[in-house]
């Protein structure tokens, strides 16, 4: 894969759009490091060195995993991608539930224009939200729990409208680097925004982990080595079910006669689920950390003992179930066996053995929930995994997690690349 980086460096098209790419990456980056309006960052990043320290940095961590240290620092881009990530999720999920949304989703390019325009809405909506959540614990000292310091240098109304204002239009100028990205550059805009934001942690993160000795450093090296490996060798992999397609006799031409495939990844969920439980994990911890007074109810001690802790069993335990089952959910709302089926005998196609229609859907039906095992598995194994590692889960945080995005994300982008090498390049076919 990495030999179409020459080829495409040497198309003008192609070059273009990977500058196009890099150049938002690095305004994304930009703004995710500019303070907004009336915030006082030396506070800020004393604070930020209290917590890490502290019983909460584990849900810190988490919190911060997509922003790549801009939802904590309170930056131009504190609301990041997630209003986006949030937005896009629930109007999927309302596909299956409304009507309307289901029919816009199957007239093919004006419903998905009518989608995305929702979507927009929506991302607004909740990024409005989240910028006037992260103002009002920021005026009040409770979005960095545990240090003194007021991080904010007006508290004033006018003040926080300001930053309200500007951290929402932020999320709406991150929302259209990541569509700028998809239509002008190379790969997922959303999926590569996220990849900058985690890679940027990584020299803070490493530097942590050198502090804690030679043998740590060793030990997660070897970890990250061997969980990259894992994720490019499950990522790759699928289960291709035969499809032959009957041949058809239009006027005096034949049509079908060939055989294909129906590939089904192992991991068809990819990484929304490991976001899914990571952030209904985070919720009670957030309550804790904001109802909470100077002495710690019962609730609040279990939920700080056993849940914000990422080395506790308990922790690991419940959050490898909320990734299996969140697994299940996602591919059960998001793969329809009766849809592919039904497309499937509409163009002539049959699974060899089974009847088109009732029984290809319930033969799809039962491998996707055969294969849909290891996957879950397999993401829910590749996130606890760091935690495991004595020493290594409070520096590195959520390393799986991690390593899992960014491998899955530069496996699609450099993908894309080479796809659009060879559309260009017919020289591999004629060797």
């Amino acid at each position: 894969m990495l030999s179409a980086f020459g080829p495409a460096l040497r198309t003008p098209e192609i070059r273009r759009k990977i500058l196009v790419t890099l150049g938002l990456l690095a305004l994304f980056r930009l703004g995710a490091a500019l303070p907004s309006p009336g915030v006082d960052y030396p506070a800020v990043k004393r604070c930020l060195a209290v917590v890490s320290g502290g019983e909460a940095a584990g849900i810190y961590q988490m919190v911060d995993l997509i922003s790549g240290g801009a939802m904590l620092q309170l930056s131009v881009f504190a609301a990041g991608i997630t209003p986006y990530i949030t937005a896009s999720i629930v109007i999927q999920l309302l596909t299956v539930v409304i009507p309307r949304f289901e029919e816009l989703r199957k007239e093919g390019t004006s419903g998905q224009a009518r989608l995305t325009q929702y979507t927009r809405y929506l991302t607004m909506a909740v990024a409005l939200l989240q910028s006037s959540a992260l103002a009002a614990l920021a005026a009040r000292k409770q979005l960095l729990r545990g240090c003194a310091d007021n991080i904010l240098a007006d508290s004033s109304l006018f003040a926080l409208l300001v930053l309200v204002v500007v951290m929402t239009a932020g999320a709406a100028l991150v929302m259209w680097f990541g569509e700028l990205i998809g239509e002008r550059g190379i790969g997922n805009g959303m999926s590569l925004l996220i990849l900058t934001g985690i890679v940027a942690r990584i020299p803070g993160q490493g530097k942590a982990i050198q502090e804690r000795g030679g043998l740590v450093l060793a030990g997660v090296c070897v970890a990250a080595v061997l969980t990259i490996a894992v994720v490019v060798y499950v990522e790759q992999g699928q289960r291709r079910i035969p499809v032959q397609y009957a041949k058809r006799v239009v006027g005096r031409r034949m049509f079908g006669g060939a055989s294909t495939y129906l590939p089904l990844k192992v991991n068809q969920a990819g990484v929304i689920p490991v976001i899914f439980a990571s952030s209904l994990l985070s919720l009670p911890t957030l309550l804790v950390q904001l109802t909470q007074g100077p002495d710690p109810s019962r609730w609040a001690q279990l939920v700080q003992k056993y849940l914000a802790n990422p080395t506790n069993p308990v922790h690991v335990i419940v959050y490898f179930a909320l990734i299996v089952g969140g697994t299940y959910f996602y591919v059960s709302v998001t793969v329809d066996p009766v849809e592919r089926a039904e497309e499937m005998r509409k163009f002539g196609g049959f699974i060899p053995g089974y009847r088109p229609g009732r029984p290809t859907a319930q033969f799809l039906s039962r491998v996707l929930t055969r294969i849909t095992l290891p996957g879950a598995i397999y993401l829910g194994v590749v996130a606890v995994a760091p935690t495991l590692l004595p020493g290594s889960a409070e520096s590195f945080g959520f390393a799986g997690t991690s390593v899992l995005i960014v491998v899955s994300v530069g496996l699609d982008t450099v993908k894309q690349i080479e796809s659009q090498v060879v559309s260009r390049n017919y020289a591999g076919f004629l060797r």
